[in-house]
């Protein structure tokens, strides 16, 4: 029996079928950078003006977000997802602790923050949960970032003062902070951390890996948050 060769479509096929499992990839990667990036802002718009009021109901969404995070986690389609909404419950539990408690305190913040930590690092130790634990300690990369920012320019005595006054006061003590942040020494030390944040989120794009991407997306997003809070204090 004479052996057919393969007709020409066959390697096209195949060559197209590699093609659109390379996009799916890239596309996935861009999906798990985004969704990283909208948790890092969530405690911005829903979470900040909601512990505030209702710091108890606020921590107890925590469990929602673990429940949610462990059911997409055990599910092979949005694994992913569930990975990163349970590394996500820490920066929760976290922001729910301080915001909503000890607000008033710039010291503990980067302690209550890095709840999680241990955890995060077990986790990795373990290889388990890379894309939720690496998402939490780039979040936690990003907020250590802010606030040696804040004690380098000194603008812990603004926090402690906004954390504390009526909120028509607030427009006030906002420009004094701009102000200071203003000086050389305040926009050289911007600049300095603006690149080591970009730097090392940039890095982890390189990476094929989606815990890496999840990582760049929340340190990334840190540049956004804090550009936020910068327009908004500017206009206050």
């Amino acid at each position: 029996m004479i052996n057919q060769p393969l007709s020409p479509s066959v390697p096209l096929i195949q060559s197209q079928e590699r093609v659109f499992k390379k996009s799916a990839q890239i596309s996935q990667h861009w999906l798990v950078f985004l969704s990283a990036s909208f948790l890092v802002s969530v405690p911005v718009f829903f979470q900040a003006p909601l512990v505030r009021f209702w710091p108890l109901f606020s921590l107890s969404l925590t469990i929602v977000w673990v429940g949610l995070g462990w059911m997409l986690f055990k599910r092979p389609k949005t694994q992913i997802y569930g990975d990163l909404i349970l590394g996500f419950s820490w920066s929760w539990l976290a922001g729910s602790i301080y915001w909503g408690w000890f607000r008033t305190e710039p010291l503990i913040h980067l302690p209550i923050e890095a709840i999680g930590l241990p955890f995060a690092v077990w986790g990795l130790w373990r290889g388990w949960g890379k894309v939720g634990n690496l998402f939490y300690l780039g979040s936690l990369l990003g907020t250590a970032m802010t606030d040696i920012y804040f004690y380098l320019v000194n603008l812990i005595p603004y926090w402690r003062e906004i954390m504390q006054v009526e909120p028509q006061m607030v427009g006030t003590i906002f420009h004094n902070a701009i102000a200071q942040m203003q000086t050389f020494w305040g926009i050289s030390w911007a600049i300095i951390i603006i690149n080591i944040l970009l730097w090392v989120g940039l890095a982890a794009l390189q990476s094929r890996q989606y815990a890496w991407w999840a990582f760049g997306g929340a340190v990334l997003s840190t540049i956004f948050v804090d550009g936020l809070f910068w327009v908004v204090a500017l206009f206050a």
